[in-house]
């Protein structure tokens, strides 16, 4: 999962809108506090170097709010049946719900339930 990175990357199956580019079928792969893999099925006008805004929506088990992240784009892979696009997340205007997003992800990891959804106890909610 390291992939010779700075910081873990988290697998997750978020909604995510590329400011601009409204697709309803984009996914966040995965994400880590330094970057994240957006996916799509469709191509996307994404320019390398850029700079994006993207509003991710956790999946309902999280139980954490939407938030924005300004990321840099720094990647893209064209594969068989879908675009996959590589981000450098610059900053987060909603800086808690973003870090509580991997954190709860870190946790639902290290749980051994990186994709059940299982609901985390434990850990206080953002109200």
């Amino acid at each position: 999962m390291t992939d010779q990175r700075k910081s873990v990357r988290y697998q997750t199956t978020a909604k995510v809108v590329i400011a601009g580019n409204d697709k309803a079928d984009t996914l966040l792969k995965d994400i880590s506090v330094t970057g994240c893999r957006v996916l799509c099925p469709t191509f996307l006008e994404i320019e390398l170097s850029s700079r994006y805004e993207l509003k991710i929506t956790p999946e309902g088990n999280a139980d954490i709010g939407a938030f924005e992240l300004t990321v840099e784009s720094k990647w893209i892979r064209a594969g068989s049946s879908a675009f996959e696009f590589g981000f450098f997340i610059l900053e987060s205007p909603k800086g808690k719900h973003f870090q509580r997003y991997v954190d709860y992800l870190s946790w639902r990891y290290s749980q051994g339930n990186s994709m059940t959804g299982e609901e985390p106890s434990g850990i206080p909610r953002l109200g």
